[in-house]
């Protein structure tokens, strides 16, 4: 398994509508924070979250939170 790229060393704050996101966890994909197939190859796989409602979130960008999709400030110790 290699290690995620940094895709951004803040969050990426976001409102979203209900349904299945599929987050980018290696830091590759080009629709961040969004899977598009880039981690291919790479033995990481995306993060699959359910939203049941409209709300703001604060995606992990660095790809290293330990509460993946979301940011935990990982990013401060960069």
């Amino acid at each position: 398994m290699s290690k995620p790229e940094i895709a951004g060393k803040q969050p990426l704050i976001e409102v979203v509508d209900p349904g299945r996101y599929y987050w980018c966890a290696c830091g590759k994909s080009q629709r961040q924070p969004y899977c598009d197939g880039s981690h291919i190859g790479t033995g990481i796989t995306p993060v699959e979250v359910e939203f049941e409602e409209t709300k703001e979130v604060y995606f992990c960008m660095c790809k290293h939170s330990k509460d993946k999709p979301f940011c935990d400030g990982t990013h401060n110790k960069m």
